[in-house]
């Protein structure tokens, strides 16, 4: 066992490191916000509220750290921002104790997708250029938005976005890094940093007693459970399997994803889920040049998490202190070397190059048909496509 954990010491590094960081800083800042909108708008307390973002962290902090720990790979979770977007419209009038029933129903039907090994059977059909299409068009906006950051923080976006080509030249793994402490100190100096309402204070879990309702289970939890699978899992698992983590046992870490999702539900935790789109900033070569280590960026990311989830209101004070343009800039800049790599292997194959392209724009369009989005129709419209093909070449 000591060894184990000098092993995993060694394994550390300032960029697997820095890539937990990030991911942190992009998820939290980018969406905590819609988890916050939700709690208050099924009629909790800003305590409760501030209850569900610090059960949800420190749930998928835990899951992140140890599974990631445990199979030597950055399994990450997250909670689900689209089923966040989701409850802001579909709980007007459901009161926080339906809300929490339907929580629970969710999370039991994702257990049981992953106790029946369905999604890993799917899964496994995808091939690696539609899914790495799928990833490349899931990332694409981040990118653009390093750019889109210059009209408005012009100095700030293009500071961190020179210092990180340089980086890239100089000292590739460090790269990312160097872009971060650059955007802070441009926002630090230029005074668009605003930290007048930060209060340190700990987080408390504050349970809420669920009540069943056939038309909450229907209209709330069936389609929570539909956006987490489809918008979430299937993205999260087409992902890890992207970046070559085949042996990933997906059907476990569904199961244990809707398992902890069963047990934080009380709290406010109405969705825990593979990660989709952060994740990849762990997975990448910015993480680490050897895959093999990368997994450590999963536990520095579950670590931060936990830490996160104690300080759930300070921390979300904190991350609103940031301009969005720095988040923004930065997430961009981390994924540029994920989505050329997913590019080249969407387009390596001749035979599946036409395919994989139209999983590419699909998913970079972001339509959202029957609330399921852009990262589901990319895949559907890319095996139609390949089906398609594959049957008129055998005639």
């Amino acid at each position: 066992m000591l060894s184990k954990l000098k092993s995993t010491a060694h394994d550390f590094s300032i960029s697997t490191i820095t890539a937990g960081l990030v991911t942190n800083l992009v998820g939290f800042a980018s969406s905590a916000i819609l988890v916050y909108q939700a709690a208050i708008t099924a009629g909790a307390t800003p305590t409760q509220a501030s209850s569900w973002l610090g059960v949800i962290c420190i749930s998928i902090g835990l899951l992140t750290a140890i599974t990631s720990y445990y199979y030597k790979m950055p399994t990450l979770f997250s909670w689900s921002t689209a089923g966040a977007a989701l409850l802001i419209t579909s709980l007007q009038g459901v009161s926080l104790a339906e809300a929490t029933g339907a929580f629970i129903f969710s999370a039991f039907l994702i257990f049981l997708c992953g106790a029946s090994g369905y999604f890993e059977k799917l899964i496994k059909h995808v091939p690696v250029s539609i899914a790495s299409g799928m990833l490349a068009g899931v990332l694409l906006r981040f990118s653009l938005d390093v750019f889109i950051s210059m009209k408005t923080q012009l100095i700030l976006a293009t500071a961190m976005f020179i210092i990180y080509i340089l980086f890239r030249r100089i000292s590739p793994r460090y790269s990312v890094l160097m872009a971060l402490i650059t955007g802070f100190a441009v926002a630090w100096f230029q005074n668009l940093m605003h930290f007048e309402n930060l209060t340190l204070n700990l987080s408390y879990p504050q349970f809420t007693i669920p009540q069943f309702t056939f038309s909450t289970l229907l209209s709330v939890g069936l389609p929570l459970f539909i956006v987490t699978m489809t918008s979430q899992n299937l993205t999260g698992m087409t992902i890890l399997r992207a970046f070559g983590y085949t042996r990933a046992p997906i059907s476990r870490l569904i199961t244990l994803s809707g398992l902890v999702n069963l047990i934080a539900a009380p709290f406010g935790g109405f969705a825990i889920n593979l990660s989709a789109v952060t994740a990849a900033i762990c997975m990448g070569p910015e993480a680490h040049p050897d895959p093999e280590r990368r997994y450590t960026g999963g536990i520095t990311s579950g670590i931060f998490y936990v830490i996160i989830g104690l300080f759930a209101g300070f921390v979300s004070s904190l991350f609103a202190a940031f301009p969005k343009e720095l988040v923004a800039t930065l997430a961009g800049l981390a994924l540029i070397g994920t989505i050329g790599q997913s590019l080249a292997s969407a387009i390596e194959k001749d035979s599946e190059r036409e395919a994989a392209f139209i999983t590419f724009i699909t998913t970079a369009s972001g339509v959202t048909l029957f609330g399921i989005g852009a990262a589901f129709w990319g895949l559907i419209s890319g095996a139609l496509v390949t089906v398609i093909l594959k049957y008129k070449k055998l005639n």
